[in-house]
């Protein structure tokens, strides 16, 4: 049986790194997945950066759960030798900071084609990211996200049986955006795959709203997954609440979203209130 670590991207709490991990000493939370660092992507940080980054996470007392990298964000027809090596740096950084794992993304079509399409070149791709990754002593960890090749959980799962060491990361919310259903036809086809997992929710109709209240069953995968699992994993906040607040314009539809906010720091203690009520205990 597993026990679930707490971990957030705080960036949607502040820009300001040091608030960012100030606010998780005070929510509770010991591990930040980082994204955003003073205003800049973690894959764009110099050493001197990634260096007093390491200082203010040790001041603080805050673990690294992941690096929330963009890599794989980008279309097939781009430049991918430039991306590997962005890839390369944040692998570093992730050395650097003791992280174990690095989100990753599968790929856009290139304009004009269909991503399922591009199997081929994606899954080419996929083993450039996967031998580099090897070679830094990191897991690439797939979340799955719209229009990339690993949206829904078939192609997640032929990812994953294909490089056996690219992990899942589990993002329901995600998933009921793209019509998926995430209990029933995502955790079973997965679990055995998940390195950990994305906490956002969503309602089908195209809304994110808070941890509990939309569609995404947080609450019984996460109870599944610490019966099933054998060892200890993180669950990472990913509100999107202050982003994606009041009229919501996601996957071509609109939705008056009934959760709105002030600023991104309600958003982000709503969403990390209404998380621990349905964590289980």
């Amino acid at each position: 049986m597993g026990k679930i670590i707490l971990s957030a991207f705080a960036d949607e709490y502040s820009s300001n790194f040091a608030e960012q991990l100030e606010a998780l000493n005070g929510y509770g939370i010991g591990h930040v997945e980082i994204r955003g660092v003073d205003g800049k992507n973690v894959s764009v940080l110099t050493k001197n950066e990634v260096l007093e980054a390491k200082k203010k996470l040790e001041f603080y007392g805050i673990g690294v759960s992941a690096i929330g990298s963009p890599i794989g964000k980008i279309e097939l027809d781009g430049d991918l030798d430039g991306h590997c090596e962005m890839a390369r740096r944040v692998f570093e950084t992730a050395g650097e900071l003791g992280a174990k794992y690095v989100r990753m993304f599968s790929f856009y079509a290139p304009t004009g084609r269909d991503i399922t399409e591009c199997r081929d070149d994606v899954f080419e791709n996929l083993g450039r990211l996967a031998t580099l990754a090897r070679s830094h002593g990191v897991v690439l960890c797939h979340e799955n996200e719209a229009k990339i090749y690993g949206d829904v959980p078939a192609r997640c799962r032929e990812i994953a049986d294909t490089f056996t060491d690219i992990k899942t990361v589990f993002d329901m919310g995600n998933y009921v955006l793209e019509g998926v259903k995430p209990y029933t036809e995502g955790y079973g086809l997965l679990k055995d795959k998940i390195a950990y997992f994305h906490i956002k929710d969503a309602l089908s109709a195209g809304a994110i709203v808070p941890p509990g209240c939309g569609e995404a069953h947080i609450k019984e995968i996460l109870a599944d997954h610490v019966s099933y699992a054998e060892d200890d994993f993180f669950v990472s906040l990913e509100p999107h609440l202050q982003l994606f607040s009041g009229l919501n314009a996601l996957v071509g539809r609109k939705f008056e979203n009934p959760y709105k906010y002030s600023d991104a720091k309600e958003a982000f203690t709503d969403a990390v209130n209404k998380l621990k009520e349905i964590l289980p205990r």
